[in-house]
């Protein structure tokens, strides 16, 4: 897998239909078959997500086509409120095609209430009859209700008495409940800035998980969401085990065909094994980045993730030698010797580099412990540790022996 390499679209049933259509590179995100990997409510976030950001950039033809595909996908369900709002935010800009459907607002509302009143009644019942599983299986059904209609909150607030029982019950979990686990906590853990343990709970990820879990998220995002993070705050040492060497994440990897992800393995790899490949891999990581700050779960943390990324680099870069010269280390991670010092001087005084500038000559000197001194140190150290040990014992073994005696004259 090359650098320059484009993303494509997980296989799915018809992988020939698929292989040819980028969906994440350095060109311009496909939307069309970036949205087809996700299904239900997490398609429809994801479409506005992408509308607002295009909106911000002035992307107006990405943000319509973003909205069309979400005015169509919202008609497949029943959230008439979120319907109302795209309408709006379409303005009138795609055609009467999807201006507002006052008749079909009206039919799923009125639906809706019948629906909401059976099943209340129904409730009702159940608790009447104090049938636990059927008042169970009534508080899924409201609380698919509220979902369908947007009223999270209120969803949430119908299962909530039964997630304490779900947490706490002792049977064994299917794997693919618990691959799924691991992908909730590691978007959860993504969201708290725990990039090294979301990048563990990722890689943990089997790849039977497939398409099962398309309503939350999708085997490429798993791939994207490790490999970032893992770059991020994992040691060469846990790259190479938790990567390089890790089957899970190549059969993740194997899921689509020259997707992102792939890249981010090799990419890995390179970061891993060779410093000549930084400025390959920071460059390729580039290219994406436009289309990450698309991704509803990932754009707050990019920035982010890329500065440890190349902080990480530089460092690494350094630590091997006692003199680097400036100019070359420059051209190596394609900047200015000017902005290079600057990011240099920030990592000397967060202490992550321990050297020296000499801004004469640009060159940048390790300042490598004086290790005569430091074994003398050490030495001397031990022995004093010994000498107090050695006091302690005898010290004890006095006690001890004139208590003895003590107790024997009593």
């Amino acid at each position: 897998m090359e650098p320059d390499d484009e993303i494509y679209a997980n296989g799915g049933a018809d992988v020939s239909t698929n292989r040819d259509r980028p969906i994440i590179g350095s060109e311009q995100l496909d939307i069309e078959a970036y949205a087809g990997l996700y299904t239900g409510r997490t398609k429809i976030t994801r479409l506005l997500f992408i509308a607002d950001r295009c909106g911000q950039n002035d992307n107006t033809a990405m943000k319509m086509e973003a909205l069309r595909m979400a005015y169509e996908e919202i008609k497949k369900g029943e959230n008439t409120q979120l319907f109302r709002d795209v309408v709006q935010r379409i303005d009138g800009r795609l055609g009467s095609d999807y201006g507002m459907d006052s008749a079909w607002c009206e039919m799923v509302d009125r639906r809706a209430d019948h629906r909401k009143e059976k099943l209340e009644n129904e409730l009702n019942a159940y608790r009447t009859n104090l049938i636990k599983e059927s008042i169970r299986m009534g508080y899924n059904d409201f609380g698919d209700y509220y979902y369908a209609h947007g009223s999270l909150a209120d969803a949430f607030k119908e299962l909530c008495p039964y997630v304490s029982k779900a947490e706490q019950t002792t049977e064994a979990l299917e794997p693919i409940t618990v691959t799924k686990l691991r992908c909730a906590a590691g978007l959860a853990h993504l969201e708290s800035k725990k990039y090294k343990l979301a990048a563990r709970k990722f890689l943990e990820v089997s790849p039977e998980l497939g398409n099962s879990y398309n309503e939350v998220i999708a085997p490429q995002d798993v791939a994207t969401y490790g490999g970032l993070c893992a770059l991020a705050s994992f040691d060469r040492t846990e790259l190479k085990s938790k990567i390089i060497d890790n089957p899970n994440f190549r059969n993740i990897v194997g899921v689509g065909t020259r997707i992102s992800h792939c890249a981010l393995y090799c990419e890995s790899k390179k970061f891993c094994v060779d410093t000549c490949h930084y400025a390959s891999c920071l460059d390729y990581l580039g290219n994406l980045k436009a289309n990450l700050m698309l991704d509803i779960h990932l754009h707050d943390h990019v920035q982010t993730l890329y500065d440890q990324i190349r902080n990480k680099a530089l460092i690494q870069y350094t630590h091997p030698f006692v003199s680097v010269d400036l100019q070359m280390m420059a051209n190596a991670f394609k900047t200015t010797v000017a902005g290079l010092g600057k990011e240099l001087e920030t990592l000397i005084a967060d202490n992550q580099i321990q050297a020296r500038i000499d801004s004469h000559n640009k060159i940048l000197y390790a300042r490598h412990a004086d290790q005569r001194n430091t074994t003398f140190q050490r030495v001397l150290q031990t022995g004093n540790e010994f000498d107090r040990d050695v006091r302690a014992m005898l010290l004890r073994a006095n006690l001890i022996k004139h208590e003895y005696k003590a107790s024997r004259k009593l």
